[in-house]
């Protein structure tokens, strides 16, 4: 699609269709780890449609409550950005103030995605390093696993969502 003057409207490619069977509405098991020991559990639901002619995958997820948090509730988006050749996302929640930014790529396989990224811990005001892994197991289960950071402190899995197609 093109104006007069000649400007074309971007299209989505073969790298936004990566993101198709993440599409659609999913029951969300969650299992969350704030230090060692048993992992808080919830689940919840997402909703995940694209929006903009295509090229952004826009999540909303409604959530039981998460340990001290009641109705956890968050929101995103995840696209393909075409002129850096990465994935770029944000995720916003009611769990904090802040919006996490991460981008990354996907494997050989168009099946796993991983994504990399830093926020500045709630109620601390520590910086973290934060990878995201989002893996399409087949066309109704997919998974999420995020790995957080401390300064001077060895990678640890924080989150596992599994994700199951309703």
């Amino acid at each position: 699609m093109s104006d007069d003057q000649g400007f074309k409207l971007p299209e989505p490619g073969p790298k936004h269709e990566l993101l198709r069977p993440f599409e659609g509405t999913f029951d969300a098991e969650v299992k969350m780890w704030m230090g060692p020991g048993d992992p808080m559990m919830s689940t919840g639901r997402i909703v995940n449609s694209f929006q903009l002619n295509g090229l952004y995958l826009h999540q909303d997820y409604q959530g039981n409550s998460l340990g001290a948090i009641p109705g956890f509730v968050g929101q995103g988006f995840w696209g393909f950005n075409s002129t850096s050749g990465r994935y770029e996302g944000f995720w916003i929640d009611n769990a904090s103030t802040a919006m996490q930014l991460e981008t990354g790529s996907v494997d050989q396989s168009g099946k796993i995605f991983e994504m990399h990224g830093e926020f500045v811990m709630p109620g601390t005001g520590v910086t973290m390093k934060k990878r995201s892994i989002f893996t399409v197991v087949s066309d109704n289960h997919n998974t999420m696993e995020s790995f957080v950071t401390p300064p001077d402190a060895p990678e640890v899995r924080n989150m596992m969502i599994d994700y199951r197609r309703i």
